[in-house]
């Protein structure tokens, strides 16, 4: 080996590349890759696993998975807590190990949120084909199972060649690390090619700082945008995600402090302002409140700080109603900022709300316009505190009482973190966020079982801090596995489970669509067939046990309260297990969403469905 170079196999030289590789953001450096998730398989066992050992914890920290998919969640829910600057990686063998990262990478894709995904590939000789997994594509001989991943990465690279990985392995940290390109980055790694060695030159190992940068708008877009807020009469701000990556809350404290211009928020965006600031609307959209929903409709100016602008926020195109409405989007990616043809300010949220405010000097909404919303906000606390309330302690609680109890129980800086269900719609409603990174939604994929290895996530991102994920039956029996892992890792892991028999939220879309709750039940099959039997004698309080979790079953209310304490006090991975009332208690919905049903139809619920759709989707407008 001469002094410039260093002779390692390809992936021992990528455990230390990534173990050398920062982000920094205003003068604060992170570890760019600060672990790997892996279960171990022949194509990555004998290359990455033993790169990996042979590295040692204090180079690259290793995580046990018990499900690929559920590595990328937990991947997922590290590097959101974090904003963005910090990511993990996640390894797998050939094979279904490989495209079980499908649905997480297209969550993380979707999300806007950095990982890493390092699956085996085949051979790249091809000298044993077939291989144990492989599939065999009669014209494609270069396709592997890993091209599934193609269209859910940010960046996707087959690593051939030894010297390949070079630049491959600087794209996939730029990525990575670049608040507008971010998502899952794979780096297929063909089983061969991690144990072939190479002379590596040094400065690959090199210590590399990737900035994240905070780009400040275009002088001719804040000009454009200064003139579009001061001569709004109704504006609004509809926060997202973006705001949150940005750590740009404070921010928008002082723009709206100095405005008075009111916040609603999307599922990613709850937060951005206490829920007790007097400018905080709440949710908007489907799921959103009433006040939120009001100001929406008649709102003149939306101007949409770090969103996606998904259906659920816009009512599907039904919930901007002002003919005069316009849109101002400030967001770090111009894909985004255009959206609903709006004027843009393509910048980083932060950076981009203290230029406005700087440009808005002396600017405020009406005294009316304040007063309007602010009573608005006074109304919707009342509704909360309703939907929380159990006037009687000895009973069964509702599922928005169960909500009320764990309010009660968290502080200020526990997360709480929910993906898929009914709970969604309730959290976002109801849901009173203390601090910027408490309300951990899930939304962009809605996937069930995200919930308990984001929650993992969390807890190594912040070590410390209470963590509670909530799941339903149906999201619990999707992925309780990493429950395991959270007990090796001794990670005092909450998970509240609410048991009610079924897809709660589906069955009552359904029934809404014309679908009659049909497949959507746990119950036995009955005489006709149908699954409207007794319940399934399932018992998910002792299977979260046999996994290791202690396990506490609150009956009424008054247990429930009891149990979240003794949770939220412990430093075991423990469940509160609740059967919920399953009378409806949270809100209706304040807007629509476009599902759509059966244009014809001989079934009477599917008719009258159809009936109300069609009426409903006439209030669709394309914003041009």
């Amino acid at each position: 080996m001469s002094a410039r170079t260093r002779r390692l196999t390809t992936a021992q030289a990528l455990v230390r590349f990534l173990s050398a590789q920062y982000t920094e953001r205003d003068g604060v450096r992170r570890r760019l890759i600060a672990g790997t998730w892996g279960i171990f398989g022949h194509g990555n066992v004998a290359g990455v696993g033993q790169a990996l050992l042979e590295a040692g914890e204090d180079v690259m920290p290793f995580h046990q998975g018990r499900n690929e998919q559920s590595m990328v969640h937990a991947a997922v829910g590290y590097a959101r807590q974090l904003n963005r600057l910090s990511a993990q990686a996640v390894t797998t063998s050939i094979g279904p190990g490989a495209t079980n990262l499908v649905t997480g990478a297209a969550l993380a894709t979707i999300n806007r949120l950095p990982v890493l995904l390092l699956p085996g590939d085949y051979f790249a000789t091809h000298s044993a084909d077939p291989l144990l997994q492989q599939l065999e594509h009669p014209v494609e001989a270069d396709v592997s199972v890993n091209d599934t991943l193609r269209p859910v990465s940010r960046y996707f690279d087959r690593i051939t060649r030894p010297e390949a990985l070079i630049p491959s392995a600087l794209q996939a940290m730029r990525v990575l690390a670049d608040p507008a390109e971010t998502g899952a980055v794979t780096l297929a790694l063909p089983q061969d090619v991690q144990a072939e060695a190479y002379d590596w030159p040094e400065e690959f190992f090199a210590e590399r700082v990737w900035y994240v940068r905070r780009p400040a708008p275009d002088p001719a877009e804040l000009t454009a945008a200064v003139e579009a807020i001061r001569s709004a009469e109704r504006p609004l701000i509809v926060a997202g995600g973006g705001v949150h990556h940005s750590e740009a809350e404070a921010a928008l404290k002082a723009f709206t402090d100095a405005t008075g211009i009111p916040v609603s928020s999307t599922q990613a965006g709850k937060g951005s302002l206490r829920h007790d600031h007097p400018a905080d609307l709440g949710g908007i959209g489907h799921t959103g409140t009433t006040v939120s929903d009001d100001l929406a409709r008649t709102a003149d100016l939306v101007i949409g700080v770090g969103t996606r602008y998904t259906d659920f926020t816009t009512a599907s195109g039904t919930l901007f109603q002002n003919p005069d409405v316009r849109f101002l989007n400030l967001n770090i990616t111009g894909f985004d900022a255009h959206k609903l043809a709006a004027r843009t300010l393509v910048c980083d949220a932060k950076s981009g709300l203290e230029k406005l405010l700087e440009a808005l000097s002396g600017h405020r909404v009406s005294e009316a316009y304040e007063a309007e919303y602010r009573a608005g906000k006074e109304r919707w606390d009342e509704v909360v505190e309703a939907a929380y309330r159990a006037d009687d302690e000895s009973a069964v609680p509702t599922q928005t009482q169960v909500l009320g109890a764990l309010d009660a129980a968290v502080g200020d800086d526990d997360v709480v973190i929910n993906a898929a269900g009914s709970l969604p719609g309730d959290l976002h409603k109801l849901w009173r966020s203390r601090s910027p990174r408490q309300y951990h939604l899930e939304y962009g994929y809605s996937c069930m079982g995200y919930e308990i290895p984001a929650g993992i996530g969390v807890q190594q991102a912040a070590p410390g801090t209470p963590v509670w994920a909530l799941v339903g039956d149906g999201t619990y029996l999707m992925m309780p596995t990493e429950i395991v892992t959270a007990v090796q890792e001794g990670l005092p892991l909450n998970i509240v489970l609410l048991q009610n028999h079924g897809y709660a939220s589906i069955g009552g879309l359904s029934e809404e669509t014309g679908g009659e709750r049909f497949g959507t039940a746990y119950r036995f099959r009955a005489a006709d067939g149908t699954f409207t039997g007794a319940p399934l004698p399932v018992d998910l309080a002792a299977n979260a046990a046999s996994l290791g979790m202690d396990v506490l079953r609150a009956k009424t209310v008054r247990e429930l309260r009891e149990a979240l304490a003794t949770a939220r006090s412990s430093d075991r991975p423990t469940c509160v297990y609740v059967e919920t009332d399953p009378a409806p208690t949270a809100p209706p919905a304040e807007a629509w969403w476009d599902v759509p049903v059966a244009e014809t139809a001989s079934r009477e619920a599917a008719v009258e469905a159809r009936e109300r759709y069609d009426r409903q989707v006439a209030g669709r407008r394309r914003h041009l």
